[in-house]
């Protein structure tokens, strides 16, 4: 997902959406530990999507105080 796609969507949107992609890596790790991933780069991928996702609703926190 692309920063300005991020940047489109609608907090309550954003949030749900977080939420979905944390529980996704977390089931990806877990099952990478138990049989390796086709594409292991999936977790760099995923992690740094959870990671502009946080630094977006962080920023909105931030301009509304």
């Amino acid at each position: 997902m692309k920063k300005a796609e991020i940047k489109e969507m609608p907090t309550n949107d954003l949030v749900e959406r977080l939420e979905a992609e944390v529980n996704n890596y977390r089931q990806m790790v877990l099952n990478h530990s138990i049989s390796p991933l086709d594409n292991p780069s999936q977790l760099g991928q995923l992690r740094k999507t959870i990671a502009r996702m946080k630094t977006e609703l962080r920023q909105r926190e931030l301009n509304i105080k």
